[in-house]
């Protein structure tokens, strides 16, 4: 069983340097002690935080600045291009009729990085 994640959760990316947050805004009424996430709380900024400097070479601000230091990678400031919700999410528990979050599920960044959670925001509430 997965835990419920919830706001503050902390959140890894694989093509950034440092962790982020979650920040889950109180739209579905269901709280832990503080707003419950969903699959749909992918929006960048609103939801997901920067991640510090971003080392993908399909983010096109990376490869600029690669090419522009003949080759040699250079991190650029991190910006979340999320789009798609998280998957899988927990189909059988609903927040605001959509799956609630859990603490395996993935977002995937368009410039190339998986997003997963680090730690879920809370540890008491386990989720099929």
């Amino acid at each position: 069983m997965g835990q419920q994640v919830c706001a503050g959760a902390m959140l890894k990316c694989s093509f950034g340097l440092a962790p982020g947050a979650l920040a889950v805004l109180p739209v579905n009424g269901v709280m832990t002690a503080v707003p419950d996430a969903t699959i749909m709380d992918n929006k960048p900024i609103v939801n997901i935080a920067p991640f510090g400097m971003c080392i993908s070479m399909a983010n096109p601000a990376v490869a600029a600045a690669t090419a522009a230091a003949l080759g040699v990678l250079v991190p650029v400031p991190c910006m979340p291009i999320t789009s798609a919700p998280w998957m899988p999410g927990s189909p059988t528990v609903l927040l605001g009729n959509l799956p609630a979050l859990n603490n395996a599920s993935k977002l995937m960044c368009m410039a190339g990085g998986v997003i997963e959670i680090c730690m879920p925001g809370q540890m008491t509430v386990a989720l099929p």
